[in-house]
This record gives C-alpha cells, sequence and structure tokens, in this order.
C-alpha cells in the first residue's frame, strides 16, 4: 500500500495546500494529513480548528485520512508505516530548505520525499501571509478553503 503523508502546520489551510493534496491523491492509495503540533509555536488557530478545517474541506475523500502528530514528523511518518513524504513547492527558496530535510529524513529512515510544484495560480499563498491579511481585516477569501472562509 502506497500511504504518504503530507505534514504541515496548517495554520490555515490554503488554496495552494488543496491543490498538492488534490494532486497527490491519484499517486497514493492513502494520503494523511499530518497536522504537527509544535508547544514552541504561538499558532492563529487551535490544532482542534486546523483539524476541522481540514476535515470539512477532505474529510469527504475516502482515501484521506487527517490527524495531528507532536514531535518529529519522520517518527511520525515511521508509525504510520508511510511509504513517502508530500511537499509543496513555491519557490527556488523552499526547494533549498526542503531539500536538506528531505535528505536528512531519508538518512534517518529511508522515507523518500516527493515534490511537488504548487500551481503556478497558488504559488504566491501561504499560511503566514494569509495570517497577515486575517490580522489586518484584509479579505483573504480567495486564498483559503470555504472550511476556512466560514469560520470568522
Amino acid at each position: 500500500m502506497k500511504r504518504y503523508v503530507f505534514p504541515g502546520s496548517f495554520d490555515p489551510i490554503t488554496l495552494g495546500h488543496q491543490d498538492i493534496i488534490l494532486r497527490a491523491l491519484p499517486m497514493c492509495d492513502e494520503l494523511i494529513i499530518a497536522v504537527g503540533e509544535n508547544l514552541n509555536k504561538k499558532y492563529m488557530y487551535p490544532l482542534k480548528e486546523r483539524l476541522a478545517f481540514i476535515n470539512k474541506t477532505h474529510g469527504h475523500q475516502a482515501k484521506i485520512k487527517v490527524e495531528s502528530f507532536k514531535g518529529l514528523t519522520i517518527d511520525f511518518c515511521m508509525s504510520v508505516k508511510a511509504s513517502a513524504i508530500i511537499r509543496g513547492l513555491r519557490n527556488p527558496a523552499d526547494f533549498e530548505f526542503e531539500k536538506s530535510i528531505a535528505q536528512i529524513n531519508r538518512r534517518l529512515s529511508g522515507i523518500e520525499t516527493l515534490f511537488l510544484l504548487t500551481e503556478a495560480d497558488y504559488s504566491y499563498i501561504s499560511s503566514s501571509i494569509v495570517r497577515e491579511i486575517i490580522n489586518n481585516n484584509g479579505d483573504y477569501s480567495s486564498l483559503v478553503p470555504d472550511a476556512v472562509k466560514n469560520s470568522k
């Protein structure tokens, strides 16, 4: 079974994330959207709400599971017997950052990371930009799925 993990904080999930999820789905038998919880990080949305956004957006898809995890992504991947990690790349800076993490993860576990280039229409979207727009009462409706739009 090809079980892929798409890890992230998803604070909040964006249309860029959704693009990667929908494009990764045909490549695997199961896709686990793994929502990380880092106690040292301050999130805009609590874990429960981030999980709810993803479940409302993708919970109806049989091949998708949504789970949370603490600690190293690679430990989570090994615990669920993942075949690969999915990561989206928006630009060359993303690649440089993700490349070293992928190499370490492969060295520690043997699990490969598969990179998908974000669709050009979404390549400028990041959760941090969306949070900045939300914090300044801007219109973020064209950047996120309905579940996030309907939360405020």
